[in-house]
Formats: C-alpha cells, structure tokens, sequence
C-alpha cells in the first residue's frame, strides 16, 4: 500500500514510546520530530505536516497524557485523530440529484487513469442497483472512445457516443437520452488536459455549465504526490470540483496527496483506487486509512469485503450442513471460491491489525496452492465430493492425473479435509455452534 513506508517509521517511533512506563515532555517532542520526518518523507505538504506537528504536541504534552497509566498509547490515540482530522473526519459519499439522472462530471490529467476509473464508479453504483451510463467526451485521445467501451463492456454499463467532435454536445445529448430510458446514474469521461491549458480548461467549463453535473469529481493518481496536490487547486480554482478520486493508492507510492488534499485544498477525497480490476475501487473512510497506517488494521472494510463476498443465504445452508455433520467438498469449493471473491489474499492479510507490509514479507501467499486445490476437487466425480472416504488410492491416481497435480497433493488436500470434519462435529451441537458464529467464519 502506499503508505507502508510511513507506516513502518511511524511504528518503530511508537514502539520506543509505548515502552517506557512514564514519558516525559522531551519523549514526547522527539518522538514527534521523527513523525514530522517520516510525514516529510512520505511527501506530505511541509505547512500540513508544520500544523499537524503544531496540534499533536500541544495535546500530547498536557497533563492529562503525561500522567496517564498509559502515556504511549494516549499519544498514539492522539496522532490517530489528528491523522483523521486531516482526511476529512468522516468519510465523504457521492451525492445524488433528487430528480434522475445523476450526473458525474470526471476529469483530470492524461494518464491518471480516469478512463478506467469512470468504469469502477459504475461499478459502484451497479452494486447499489442504480443503472450507470458512461458518455464518451474524449474526442481528442486516439483509441480513448474504444477504451470506454471495452472497460464499460466489463462492467456491463453502456456507452453513449455521438459522431461529433464538441463534447459540449455529446455530454448535452447524453443527458437527453439518459431520461428517456430512465437511467439512474450519468458518468462523464472527459478528456486529459493540463491545468494550464486555457483553451481545454474553457471546453471543461463549458461541458460543466451546460449539463450541471449533480457532483464533479478530480481523479488524481496519488504516484504524482505533491503534484497532485497542485493540480488540485488549480482545477478547484478554475472549474470547481466537489471530491478527489485517487488511483493507485495501492501502488509503491509515498501517498502524501491523500494525507494533504483535504487540508490544503478543502476537498474530500470520494473514491480510492486499489488495484487494476475494476471493482478494485473503495470509498475512502479517513478513520480506517489512519488505522492503517498506524498498523492497526482495517476490520471494518474486511467485513464490508466478507459480507460482499458471502452470501447469507447460502451460510444459513451451509450453517445447517455442519449442524447435520454433512459438510462435503462441494462446500469446501465453495468456501475457497467466496474467499477469493473478497481479493488476493496478501490484501486481505494487510487489512488484519498488526499486519503490516513488514510482516507480509514474512508470509507466503501461494496462489497457485489455491488454484492446485480447486483443481483437485473438480477432477473429482460428484459422488467423489459428497463422500470423500470412497476415495481409494486408484482414485486418487486419476485425481492427480486429471488436475495436473501430484498424488502427494491429492492426499495433503483429503487429509486437511478430513481434520477439517473433525473440527465441525465438535461444533455440531447448539452451545458450540453459538461460539462458531461468534468467530464470524465463513463456514
């Protein structure tokens, strides 16, 4: 992620403050000067970084820290509403217009990924049941009309395109046609341009005046770091923007621009970008990306991930499968495939409190051990899946044959199947099982 770097340095200065039983004012002022660095560093805008400092060190020195049983940890809570503070208090969700469609106007500089990015809002939406329309107003970028169309086609959205070079009129037409059937959600994708290109600035003042968009939205590509910061004033100077959309904040990235938008330019950031696949896109929520970085987790956007990924009706079923001790392969397919559903593993390990990237380079990820197992269990016959223990060893041959795995593998993954009955009938009564959902497991 990007702020892992920041994120180590800020824990091993909190590591030496929470082992001291009392700390002093001096503690304190020096753990806060390498905060102050390790903010720096991580390209955080040097007047954010000045009042952020200015705030944490008037509070940490009081009396009510200082004396505390746990000194440490109440500077730690106080960096923590201070890193908030910063990113807005609460997170910030898109507006909608009262009367449809709603309309979104997208812009930004070419090659922050805002083409991409149009397509992982309506995917957003979709997931809300609202019926998205993108309109191709790029008419400036070679293959830029092509490339909404395929990552629309992905998402299953539609693409409006007109055989017009104005974008006023193609963005004008969308509108008109978006209410005649009735669609829920318009995303404009405009072209890349420069802040400093008067005559493109004007076409993008232009496009906004004619349809009023319910919310225009900046995408940004947090790689730029400072940079991003500046080319968000000047598009909030010039046009007007209402959020921040940061890509690949994912990425190797320092990830100042998320810590310093908002204080500096007086914008939320909407939506963050985490990965390439096009449902890779998350609110951002201030209070869980401080948590992260201060290498406590992220629960809450695991269970968003989880209650995405599992279907409840389908836990009730397999709920009664283990109450009747009837647990078979075919479930334990199912699992595998709804954990994969919530993202790559190392991600969901990120998000787990006190695993940071640190940590992860520590833990192995084998994908293709996933892939292996799926592999193995759809070689097997139905009858194969409901009842494991006919499986002999001329069986298990074929399996291994037909999976392209080993025999060694086959017999790893019915031994872990079997130990995994074992567990579930200790929980087949009522009074155990109540512990189980309490755990919040899949299965």
């Amino acid at each position: 992620m990007a702020f892992d770097s920041l994120s180590e340095k800020l824990n091993e200065v909190f590591k030496k403050l929470k082992s001291r039983g009392k700390v002093s004012e001096a503690d304190v002022k020096d753990a806060m000067r390498m905060v102050k660095l390790a903010l720096l560093e991580a390209d955080v805008n040097f007047k954010v970084v000045k009042d952020f400092i200015k705030n944490a060190t008037e509070k940490a020195i009081g009396s009510q820290v200082l004396e505390s049983l746990t000194p440490g940890q109440q500077v730690i809570k106080i960096v923590n509403e201070e890193l908030i503070a910063l990113m807005g208090d609460k997170e910030y969700k898109p507006q909608f217009s009262p009367k449809a469609p709603s309309v979104y106007l997208m812009m930004g500089l070419q090659g922050a990924g805002k083409t991409t990015t149009c397509a992982k809002v309506a995917k957003y939406f979709s997931k809300q049941n609202k019926k998205s329309l993108l309109v191709a107003c790029d008419v400036y970028r070679p293959a830029a009309i092509k490339q909404l169309q395929v990552v629309g086609g992905q998402v299953g959205c539609e693409v409006f395109t007109l055989d017009s070079k104005n974008p006023v009129e193609i963005a004008s037409k969308a509108i008109e046609y978006a209410k005649q059937k009735f669609i829920d959600i318009v995303i404009i994708d405009t072209a890349g341009r420069l802040h400093v290109d008067e005559g493109l600035m004007d076409e993008l003042h232009n496009i906004k005046d004619k349809v009023n968009p319910t919310e225009s939205y900046l995408v940004l590509d947090s790689m730029t770091g400072q940079d991003a910061v500046n080319v968000a004033q000047s598009f909030n100077e010039q046009i007007g923007i209402d959020a921040t959309i940061l890509t690949k904040l994912d990425g190797d990235t320092r990830g100042g621009a998320a810590l310093s938008i908002n204080a500096v330019v007086g914008k939320p950031i909407v939506f963050c970008g985490m990965g390439e696949k096009l449902d890779d896109l998350q609110l951002f929520y201030p209070d869980r990306m401080a948590s992260r970085i201060l290498g406590m987790g992220d629960v809450l956007t695991l269970i968003d991930k989880a209650q995405e990924a599992f279907d409840e009706k389908k836990a009730a079923e397999l709920e009664q499968k283990i109450r009747q001790q009837t647990f078979d392969l075919n479930d334990f397919l199912e699992q595998f495939q709804q954990m994969k559903n919530m993202g790559p593993l190392d991600k969901i390990l990120g998000m787990m409190p006190g695993v940071n990237s640190k940590a992860l380079k520590d833990i192995t990820v084998d994908e293709k051990k996933i892939a292996q197992t799926e592999a193995i269990i759809k070689s097997m016959t139905m009858k194969e899946r409901q009842k494991p223990e006919i499986i002999n060893y001329s069986r298990r041959q074929r399996i291994a044959k037909g999976s392209g795995t080993t025999l060694t593998q086959v017999n790893a993954l019915l031994k872990q199947f079997e130990q995994m009955q074992k567990m579930m009938k200790q929980f087949s009564n009522p009074k155990k099982m109540k512990k189980l959902n309490k755990l919040n497991f899949p299965f």
